[in-house]
């Protein structure tokens, strides 16, 4: 039969190793497997009124699983606020390089000393700080994703592009080349990941370059802003997370769209089936701009 959930009151809410519980008595093996405990990872356990985030992971990873070990990369990102990962994705985390740590299933180490000013602790959680999880972003590959990741970084606003442009500069050693060309795409307006994935699409399109998050106006004052626009032409460039399906802001979205076409702007919608389909995607954008120019 099913050993009762029971949860002595030192582990409830908590993050334990059940080796641990076990060796001091306060759990027996078969209370350790009941349904009071969530394994994380191997013998790190946490207390079933915790709810399994990746950021509750990652404090497991780095109080409980491997002491010393600093959140980084896209976990760090999580610590800060931005979700560039999901519950069940590798904790990413840097390791002195003397630890003598094991692998575990599920974490992502990268052993390399960090400066004493690369970490900080935030939501309990040693993590480094903004800057430097900023420039490890950088490093990402493929290279686009790399923009991606700081593109949302940087809009969530914990560190400056100009803070983390100086320090990329700066940078030497192996990598250094690649996180500056990282940064140098990024900009930080992007509203999501397939936005700036269609921005980097019209860089490389040969098209004139757009203008990002750009506000519409008319005699009356403010239209809309839109994704990326050709003030020029009046033509704008919506990806399609910016037009919502649900039955609430239709309404809202034809009055937003009739506002543009009255102000005499065009728009082309974006879709992701169109990212997959970029020679089709920037023909129509190109005729589009022809057909401005003509008028």
């Amino acid at each position: 039969m099913p050993v009762p959930p029971s949860r002595p009151p030192e582990l409830r809410g908590k993050l334990f190793r059940g080796s641990r519980a076990v060796a001091a008595g306060t759990l027996t093996r078969a209370q350790l497997r009941s349904s009071a405990w969530a394994r994380l990872f191997p013998d790190v356990y946490a207390c079933t009124s915790l709810p399994v985030t990746h950021l509750t992971r990652t404090l497991a990873v780095t109080r409980v699983l491997l002491p010393g070990a600093v959140a980084s990369g896209r976990s760090a990102a999580v610590v800060w606020g931005v979700d560039l990962v999901g519950p069940e994705d590798d904790v990413e985390c840097t390791l002195p390089r003397g630890c003598r740590a094991g692998a575990a299933a599920g974490v992502r180490g990268n052993r390399r000393e960090l400066a004493f000013d690369d970490v900080t602790v935030h939501r309990g959680v040693p993590v480094t700080t903004p800057l430097r999880t900023a420039l490890d972003l950088g490093r990402i590959r493929p290279a686009d994703e790399a923009v991606v990741a700081l593109d949302r970084f940087l809009r969530a606003g914990a560190v400056s592009r100009a803070d983390v442009w100086a320090a990329a500069v700066g940078m030497t050693g192996r990598g250094c080349r690649e996180v500056r060309a990282a940064v140098s795409r990024a900009d930080g307006l992007a509203e999501s990941p397939q936005e700036t994935r269609l921005r980097l699409l019209l860089h490389r399109s040969g098209l004139p370059a757009p203008v990002a998050q750009h506000v519409v106006r008319d005699e009356r004052g403010f239209v809309a802003r839109v994704d990326f626009a050709w003030p020029a032409h009046r033509l704008a460039v919506e990806y399609e997370g910016a037009w919502h399906g649900e039955r609430q802001q239709v309404a809202k979205d034809r009055q937003r769209l009739n506002r543009l076409t009255a102000a005499g702007w065009r728009v082309v919608f974006v879709t992701a089936t169109d990212l997959r389909r970029p020679e089709q995607l920037v023909a129509r954008i190109s005729a589009e701009l022809s057909r401005a120019s003509s008028v």
